[in-house]
């Protein structure tokens, strides 16, 4: 049994879809969330700028004495993964992973679609890992930059971002795709909209779950779990808590029940 708290980060505030997931999994377990909302978006930083910014979040998180990293963004997970599991004592759970194993799983036709922000896609990472598991598997690749402030800003069903939707999805409909990755921890809260785009014929993968289970893996096989029957959640941002407050709303359904505290790295 370890008590201590699991570290979670992410360029901005989507990964609190994936906080959301673990607090259902792993109910016991106390969180601290960070954060980088003074420098996101990161999809369309460079590989050097991205890791170098994930490396400082790790940093501050390891210094709060984490016992289990969590990576909470496809685009550090996509271009930083290796660089933090080289400087990290503690395990590390990156979001690509999981959902590239449920999208396997759940394709039928191996035609599997891929949306994220513009890092993420030119990786090429969801392709390469898919490829691994089952090399006949196609995947089609969209980025979708505009979908991250449209989440941030709570424009989840509004009459841009279902235009903006039908132009980023076009293509992947056209591909006949019969799965489809949010390869971006935001895109969960344009759900509706995307689930309307492409059609109930087209299974959507969210990472957020998978991740969850995948840190319960990791947890489980390293014996770290905790029996806290009063878990803390600490929220982090390196940039304007009080709009972040009203966004993490949003995520949760409801105010989180923390108060969100900056940070300067």
């Amino acid at each position: 049994m370890n008590s201590s708290p699991i570290g979670v980060f992410d360029s901005g505030i989507g990964g609190l879809t994936v906080v959301k997931e673990i607090i259902k999994v792993l109910p016991n377990e106390s969180i601290i969330y960070l954060g980088d909302t003074a420098r996101v978006p990161y999809g369309t930083r460079s590989k050097e700028m991205v890791t170098k910014f994930a490396l400082e979040l790790v940093k501050f998180l390891l210094k709060r004495k984490v016992k289990a990293l969590v990576v909470a963004c496809n685009t550090i997970s996509a271009l930083a993964l290796d660089q933090i599991k080289k400087i990290s004592p503690v395990p590390v759970v990156g979001v690509v992973l999981p959902a590239v194993a449920e999208a396997v799983r759940a394709s039928k036709n191996k035609r599997i679609g891929v949306i994220g922000t513009q890092g993420t896609i030119e990786s090429k990472v969801y392709e390469r890992e898919i490829k691994k598991i089952d090399p006949s598997i196609e995947v089609f690749s969209v980025g979708c930059p505009l979908f991250v402030p449209m989440a941030e800003e709570g424009l989840h069903n509004h009459k841009a971002t279902q235009l903006v939707a039908r132009d980023y999805l076009d293509d992947i409909l056209k591909a006949k795709v019969d799965t489809l990755i949010l390869g971006c921890t935001h895109y969960p809260l344009l759900l509706e909209t995307i689930k309307e785009t492409v059609g109930p014929s087209v299974t959507l993968v969210d990472s957020a779950k998978p991740t969850a289970y995948a840190l319960k893996k990791v947890l489980s096989d390293n014996d770290l779990f905790s029996n806290n029957q009063n878990p803390s959640l600490e929220f982090y941002v390196t940039d304007a808590p009080d709009r972040v407050f009203q966004v993490a709303s949003r995520f949760f359904g409801s105010e989180p029940g923390s108060k969100i505290k900056k940070v300067i790295l």
